[in-house]
């Protein structure tokens, strides 16, 4: 819901691309317009100066590589996990726990956190925070910073000074319980936050469910259970992608996810068409059901 979409901005000239045949022919021209009686011995590989500048000029690539990542760390599209942290810090905030972990166990289970993407749209949305006119982003930002259970938001107005306030959780299918909803009303009504004129109300997503069934028509060759398991692997991602408030799940998009390599053709049962949810909706995959057929060389 950011003004941003970060996905779209261009590749940044800072970041630049490494070849290592490139570096090496660079050194050594350089080495030769220094001394040119070295051509003829730079031009055998078995030289022991020729293998002393294909170590430098990997060393050269390890360097500028670091470079670019340390590049990468310091900009929001591309940091990850505490790089990004650290990023985040200076809007002042932190990366939200959604279950605590258990230190005392063997061995340690650690604490579930929000992911590195929902850590980058909560920065991303920080200065609509700062606003106090209500905007429609301001509303999600607190929304997602109210509790780690949140997994998406939306916010709307159907009637002046009336905001509803759409929450889906991370639990199970999504559904708010009464206390994630109580925890969000709280922070999206806190004087500091709430315009006087304004009763923002925080209501659970509905959610639609839907199933997934197909029949996946496999090459010979390849292992059929491998290739049903990516299917699997691919449709749960794509799935998890989808369950967000006012999320599509395209015929398109699953049969994209379950025509694997080694798939020869996809026979979907369902869905048969797609499915479209409004703002106060997200899809739900209640399950997913697939069955193979080897075909006949």
């Amino acid at each position: 819901m950011s003004t941003i979409d970060l996905s779209r901005l261009p590749a940044p000239t800072v970041i630049e691309p490494l070849d290592f045949e490139t570096i090496l022919a660079e050194m050594i021209a350089d080495l030769i317009s220094r001394d040119p009686e070295l051509a003829d011995t730079l031009s055998l590989e078995s030289e022991p100066l020729t293998k002393l500048l294909e170590v430098a000029a990997y060393r050269e690539l390890l360097l500028r590589q670091r470079i670019n990542e340390a590049a990468r760390a310091v900009m929001l599209a591309y940091a990850q996990d505490e790089d990004l942290e650290h990023l985040a810090a200076l809007f002042d905030i932190e990366r939200l726990e959604i279950a605590p972990g258990d230190p005392s166990t063997k061995p340690p289970v650690p604490a579930t956190v929000e992911s590195n993407e929902a850590l980058r749209r909560r920065v991303l949305l920080s200065l609509d925070g700062l606003s106090t006119a209500g905007p429609e982003r301001a509303y999600i930002y607190h929304t997602l910073t109210a509790s780690g259970e949140v997994k998406d938001a939306d916010a709307f107005s159907e009637a002046p000074g009336e905001v509803t306030v759409v929450v889906l959780s991370q639990q199970g299918n999504g559904t708010a319980s009464a206390e994630l909803l109580t925890t969000v009303n709280n922070a999206v009504n806190a004087t500091d936050t709430r315009p006087l004129t304004d009763h923002p109300t925080a209501v659970s997503a509905e959610v639609v469910g839907y199933t997934i069934r197909a029949v996946l028509h496999i090459l010979p060759g390849p292992e059929a259970s491998v290739v049903k398991t990516n299917a699997l692997a691919a449709a749960e991602t794509y799935t998890d992608e989808q369950h967000r408030i006012a999320a599509q799940v395209t015929l398109s998009g699953v049969y994209a996810a379950l025509h694997q390599p080694g798939v020869q053709r996809v026979e979907l049962l369902s869905p048969l068409e797609t499915i479209t949810t409004t703002r106060k909706q997200a899809p739900y995959c209640q399950a997913i059901e697939l069955h193979s057929e080897v075909v006949n060389g």
